[in-house]
């Protein structure tokens, strides 16, 4: 048999939704045939359970390695880069990984707006708010277009980045710096889970909204005009206390959020920051809970390594000027300044 066949036995195990007989047979076709492209994205997509249920470690791990042979061999294939990505970042934690492969994207579609997001998303995750800006600024300067979706992101990603830059440098965690403030606040808040947004809206809108109610005939009298007054009473109200329970919301869950940045970090880079006493608690299993199967995985192996932070430890980043090159961006400056240098 050959590698078509292999194929064609695939898609139809495929279609038929038996995704372990597609797999097997997408495998033979790309072990006759390496560079059956085709192939090997069916195996990166049999790899993954069916919709709706996370995949383990070993099948994003097997998912990625044929997503990365697959653009290695058609690197226009966008929906094998989203897939990758999702793995690398929402899947297994690997931001780092995740920065680096949306910086490859841009070498084959520099014009594309959507790594550009997926890394000021990834930045502003991680607490590199500057940097975040950095991207979201190149969005604007190179005049990139999105979709409707993309640009909502934009808008909301700018908010965050804005409000975090209102904020003093010392207030923004750092997991790496051992005895950063943020820490104490985590110890007293780890024994109880966050607060949700839905509860902060209720005790604090709810009631207000019932002394309207109760109070519209009294205050504003009967008729078409005094039920659209009170309507736009109520509508305000509402608005006002989304809005305010939004903030609280952020306000008093700082703890929580401040942890989550702290387990993404060390899901990251593999090193351990988070002291015992905090992995025990109720805070800390709230957030391991409702991560994903693989992610929750590899952190068990890190926890397991336990391997410490190294000294002076700080931040990298990929370089996010690379694609320029393949541009002919950098090439040109060069030329542009032998004339003046010969003078």
């Amino acid at each position: 048999m050959g590698a078509e066949h292999h194929y064609l036995n695939a898609v139809e195990a495929y279609d038929e939704g038996d995704s372990e007989t597609a797999y097997e047979e997408a495998y033979k076709a790309v072990q006759i045939d390496p560079e059956h492209v085709d192939a090997w994205q069916l195996c990166a997509e049999t790899s993954l359970p069916q919709k709706g249920e996370k995949p383990t470690m070993m099948q994003a791990a097997k998912s990625l390695a044929a997503v990365r042979k697959v653009i290695t061999l058609d690197p226009n294939r966008t929906a094998m880069w989203m897939l990758g990505g999702r793995l690398l970042t929402d899947e297994l934690g690997l931001l780092n990984e995740g920065l680096q492969w949306w910086q490859d994207l841009r070498h084959h579609l520099p014009d594309e707006v959507t790594p550009l997001v997926e890394q000021a998303s990834l930045l502003a995750d991680m607490g590199h708010y500057l940097e975040a800006k950095y991207r979201l600024d190149t969005i604007i300067e190179d005049n990139l277009d999105g979709g409707p979706s993309q640009i909502a992101k934009i808008h909301q990603l700018r908010n965050q980045v804005i409000a975090a830059a209102n904020l003093q440098s010392s207030e923004h965690f750092k997991p790496w710096e051992k005895h950063h403030n943020g820490w104490g606040a985590i110890e007293l808040k780890m024994g109880k889970g966050p607060v949700s947004e839905s509860f902060l809206f209720l005790i604090t809108t709810v009631p207000a909204l019932m002394f309207v109610v109760y109070f519209s005939n009294q205050l504003s009298g009967e008729g078409w005009g005094a039920f659209c007054l009170t309507s736009l009473v109520i509508f305000g109200t509402v608005l006002v206390g989304m809005r305010f329970a939004k903030k609280m919301f952020h306000n008093i869950n700082r703890p929580a959020f401040n942890l989550l940045r702290a387990m993404n970090f060390e899901a990251n880079t593999g090193y351990c920051v988070i002291h015992s006493d905090i992995r025990t608690s109720p805070l800390y299993m709230f957030i391991m809970q409702r991560k994903p199967q693989a992610w929750q995985e590899r952190m068990l192996k890190i926890i397991e390594s336990d391997t410490p932070l190294p000294k002076n430890w700080k931040p990298s980043f990929p370089d996010f000027d690379s694609h320029l090159d393949d541009v002919g961006f950098i090439e040109e400056s060069e030329e542009r300044f032998e004339p003046f240098e010969e003078e």
